[in-house]
């Protein structure tokens, strides 16, 4: 349903939109990968279209993507892809109530449909976290809901520990905070112990003297003028992500990451982040969660979760006690796994009851 453009400063309370649209579409599961009866059934809500579209012009050479949804009257909220570089899908949309909601959803700086594509000029955190602001702004919020997992984990915490006053609640999932362990585990040393055959593909752009350093011999080629092997690079980056990510292999997953549009702009932006540790210091998001204090919050994590190992997402909860962490016992790293989805799809069905009355 498309709805007319208002600005929230002079909207009235929320008001509900009757409509079968919020009533939660189970996913298809099987035995084998149906969540424990412990964990909230997974779902999804139906699919919904944006009431609104449009560009973002940041000034610097950037147009970013952003689309609204929902409920124009409702509990404002922003979701943050991961990545960086991957971009939002219409199946985002889904994860917040379209009846409660106000939902903002956009492609970070260089991805999906923001443009210029790949780009990686004028492209840090600190960017997108003043696009956020911008466009925060523009929709005339005093206060959102911040929703991120993955790389989005790490742009909400940032964002949250430097604009707490505009954050109402916050639902992290598969934290990831860029600290040197991190991106050592899985691009040097540790996944690769589980996934021998899948690291093989990962070095084989890589000549055996540069591997000791694999960000830089990726930098090197992800941003040189060589187009054969940035491709290559840009090929071996995405799927060695593909593969690991999931408790289960995806297929789906694996082919959208052998798109060459696609992988080029998640390796190349991945890669810039990572080489320049998201221009933050060592431990700077863990360190600064006292930031967080007096913002209502869930962690969402994994247990099996080889991308974003659930040491990070257990540092962040000692140091964020405040917020509820759920651990998922049979999951890796993706949204979409059951058992991540059921706790994601509480949270939003949470903070839906309980900012509506705030």
């Amino acid at each position: 349903m498309f709805w007319p453009f208002l600005s929230l400063k002079d909207q009235p309370a929320m008001q509900a939109i009757p409509s079968q649209t919020s009533v939660p579409v189970p996913l298809a599961t099987s035995a084998s990968n149906a969540p424990p009866c412990s964990e909230p059934a997974a779902a999804l809500y139906p699919p919904i279209e944006p009431f609104e579209t449009g560009f973002l012009d940041t000034g610097d050479g950037h147009k970013v993507y952003w689309e609204r949804c929902g409920n124009p009257r409702g509990i404002p909220a922003v979701f943050l892809h991961g990545g960086p570089g991957d971009g939002c899908s219409p199946d985002h949309r889904r994860l917040f109530d379209p009846a409660r909601y106000c939902l903002t959803l956009f492609d970070q700086r260089g991805c999906g449909r923001s443009t210029p594509h790949a780009s990686l000029e004028n492209n840090t955190t600190w960017d997108l976290v003043a696009d956020m602001e911008q466009l925060r702004s523009r929709f005339g919020i005093t206060r959102w809901l911040v929703f991120g997992g993955s790389w989005g984990s790490t742009l909400a915490l940032a964002y949250a520990q430097t604009h707490p006053q505009a954050v109402s609640a916050l639902v992290v999932r598969g934290i990831f905070t860029l600290r040197h362990e991190e991106l050592h585990w899985f691009y040097q040393e540790g996944a690769n112990w589980l996934f021998p055959d899948y690291w093989e593909n990962f070095l084989a752009p890589i000549p055996p003297a540069e591997h000791g350093d694999l960000i830089s011999a990726y930098r090197r080629r992800l941003s040189g003028t060589d187009t054969h092997a940035q491709l290559a690079c840009a090929r071996a980056w995405s799927l060695w992500e593909a593969r690991t990510i999931r408790l289960l292999p995806d297929a789906a997953s694996m082919a959208k990451n052998h798109q060459d549009t696609y992988s080029l702009a998640l390796a190349r932006i991945e890669n810039h982040y990572f080489v320049n540790h998201g221009w933050m210091e060592e431990g700077q998001l863990i360190r600064n969660a006292h930031l967080l204090h007096g913002i209502p919050g869930v962690i969402v994590q994994g247990r099996y979760d080889v991308c974003t190992p659930a040491r990070t997402a257990w540092d962040l909860h000692r140091a964020w006690p405040m917020a509820d962490f759920k651990f998922v016992e049979d999951a890796g790293h993706v949204y979409n796994e059951p058992g991540i989805l059921g706790q994601l799809l509480a949270a939003t069905d949470r903070f839906a009851q309980t900012l509506a009355t705030a």
